[in-house]
């Protein structure tokens, strides 16, 4: 049984609300959005590990829409539309002005990540309906292993910028 099968009109319209027909409408658009995006980064990458972590999550982008859009259209709710393929430049076809730096990207897809894990978190939270906030649940897992991948590759690379530490402070005299 597909996730649109398990997902009836009169159920969703009746046992759902309107929180969660949002955030399944937001997550799909988010997720065509975000398929867009790492399909530009793609043509900014020159490191092979972070072509394939991109690639990963293009993976991902593209089978959190495939579900969203089949519970949306089985429920008679128009999904937003889907964006064309980027087409594929040449990394040296890019002016280095123009360039996005391969720490950019990481750096980009490491906040991309803590935003849709929020997000994802935050559907499942008001949830009312086990299935929805299932789905959103799955959702947060992928996103959690990816942004593992991503944090492993930054520190790898040497790319992690590290907040400041806490530095302990003498205390102050009253006086």
């Amino acid at each position: 049984m597909g996730v649109a099968e398990a997902f009836s009109v009169s159920t969703f319209l009746r046992q759902g609300h309107f929180g969660e027909v949002s955030s399944v409408w937001t997550a799909s658009t988010t997720a065509k959005a975000a398929v867009s995006f790492y399909q530009a980064y793609l043509n900014h990458t020159g490191d092979k590990d972070l072509r394939k972590l991109i690639e990963d999550y293009i993976d991902q982008a593209k089978q959190e829409v495939k579900e969203l859009d089949e519970i949306l259209n089985a429920n008679g709710i128009a999904p937003a539309p889907i964006m064309a393929d980027r087409p594929k430049a040449n990394l040296e076809d890019i002016p280095v002005g123009a360039r996005l730096a391969d720490q950019e990207i990481a750096a980009a897809i490491s906040a991309d990540t803590a935003t849709g894990l929020v997000a994802c978190t935050q559907a499942m939270a008001m949830c009312i309906r086990e299935d929805i906030g299932a789905l959103f649940a799955k959702y947060a897992a992928a996103k959690t292993v990816l942004g593992g991948k991503t944090l492993r590759m930054l520190k790898d690379k040497g790319w992690l910028v590290p907040p400041p530490l806490l530095i302990k402070r003498p205390e102050t005299v009253k006086v």
